[in-house]
């Protein structure tokens, strides 16, 4: 019996914790955040509900028919409709994390070919079949440094220019790991891994260097001295990647990286409102048994036909659980099976195509921006498919005037960057059409006119 509970049966349950109250239960949570105020509306009907969702529904713009220049972090790519139609079916669709795992044949070699195009993407030996996201695939390349050397490394070295919610989770998730530190270094944010500050940071009681490849403001730079500096110092270096660019960069695994962590969003999933989405993970092959999650290999069963197995998993529901190196895994469904599919749909060539794509027209986008009275473009390192505008009045009001011409503007960088003034961070893919770009440029100039009557 669980809901509801008798006063007896909760005294029950609390004495055999050593507690006395429900408070005490969930003094481990800190009071900011316990039993929040939810701020509800008085009960209403359902079709008055319908009403209300209807009419805060067409409020919105859709990013389908709409020019859209957001990004910084979730972007909008094509996705072939392949994709749709096969990840429909309910044999995908239902599917989860098989416990029986070899009479899932087929679920296991969905897991596999997406672990091995992640590896071949990454230039990694080997990937897991993904996390939640892309900041907490972060978070577990923090816990595996942790653990690669025994907690005795107790400080991580985090580049300015990784996601600042990426960062979050980060110090989030290592917040009770015995002291450990996770240190970012103040510098200009357009350095990116580059500078000195973050590279003087690292030293011999470093577990982690980890640095963004593109970084969260669009530059790119060659990680190979970051990884050099950090193994100097004998540390484990993690690139966090965008995938999308490894079709035209250089990979994590040719710059020495130990670790290749990103978001996976780009590789087949929608916006989806934000998620969900998959955490991409891989490894050089000694930190392969460090690596959370499960891993897929094939074999040949005893009829000398190809078959697959699990062949490393550590959760929590096999191994003890202070042993278990962690109990994610359900991602390696549906949205890595999307991802999986993506990569094989448009293939090598593709993925090329796609990223030259992203790469020319925010460059296309960023130097007939850079030519508009008041608008600067920041960058000075070469940058991806984003790329930071200083603009002359506060974005958040400029982006409403875009929004009144439905184009949906830049991303505020006010609330992570304020040094940077009124500054709006641009994004560009395959899907931006030229016209797109000109009626945006075209729609700065006209709320510039509007302002200065």
């Amino acid at each position: 019996m669980f809901i509801p509970h008798t006063d007896a049966e909760r005294g029950a349950m609390l004495a055999s914790l050593g507690m006395s109250s429900i408070d005490q239960l969930f003094s481990e949570i800190p009071k900011s955040v316990r039993f929040p105020k939810l701020n509800l509306t008085d009960r209403m009907t359902e079709p008055e509900i319908v009403s209300l969702l209807t009419e805060l529904d067409h409020a919105n713009l859709s990013t389908e028919g709409t020019p859209c220049f957001l990004g910084a972090g979730a972007y909008r790519h094509y996705i072939p409709a392949v994709l749709d139609n096969l990840t429909a079916r309910g044999d995908f669709y239902t599917a989860y994390t098989p416990y029986q795992a070899e009479i899932s044949q087929g679920t296991l070699q969905a897991i596999f070919e997406f672990q091995s195009l992640i590896a071949r993407l990454t230039g990694m030996d080997a990937a897991n079949a993904s996390h939640y996201d892309g900041a907490t695939a972060c978070a577990e390349a923090g816990i595996l440094a942790y653990h690669h050397f025994r907690g005795k490394r107790k400080k991580i070295v985090v580049s300015a220019g990784l996601h600042p919610h990426y960062l979050t989770t980060l110090r989030t998730y290592l917040q009770d790991f015995d002291g450990v530190q996770v240190v970012s270094p103040a510098q200009d944010v357009f350095e990116g891994a580059a500078g000195d500050a973050f590279l003087a940071a690292i030293d011999e009681d470093t577990s982690l260097v980890l640095a963004a490849y593109p970084d969260f403001y669009g530059t790119v730079v060659d990680l190979t001295p970051v990884a050099d500096a950090a193994h100097a110092k004998g540390a484990l270096f993690a690139a966090c990647v965008n995938p999308i660019a490894l079709g035209l960069l250089k990979t994590p695994g040719e710059m020495g990286a130990d670790i290749a962590v990103g978001e996976g969003q780009p590789l087949g999933l929608g916006l989806n409102y934000g998620g969900p989405y998959l955490g991409i993970f891989a490894v050089k092959k000694p930190l392969l048994r460090k690596m959370s999650g499960r891993i897929v290999g094939e074999t040949i069963d005893d009829r000398s036909q190809r078959a697959y197995v699990l062949t490393l998993t550590a959760r929590e529901q096999h191994i003890r659980r202070e042993k278990a190196t962690s109990n994610i895994c359900s991602n390696q469904g549906l949205n890595a099976l999307r991802a999986g599919m993506y990569l094989a749909e448009i293939g090598a060539d593709g993925l090329r195509s796609v990223a030259r794509l992203c790469y020319d027209k925010a460059h296309y986008a960023a130097a007939q921006l850079d030519r508009l009275a008041g608008y600067r473009v920041l960058n000075t390192e070469p940058f991806f498919h984003e790329f930071v505008l200083q603009c002359p009045r506060p974005v958040e009001s400029i982006n409403q005037c875009l929004l009144d011409q439905e184009i949906i503007g830049g991303y505020d960088l006010s609330g992570v960057s304020p040094e940077l003034g009124n500054a709006m961070l641009i994004a560009v893919t395959e899907t931006t059409s030229k016209e797109d770009i000109d009626d945006f440029c075209h729609a700065l100039k006209l709320e510039a006119d509007h302002v200065h009557e």
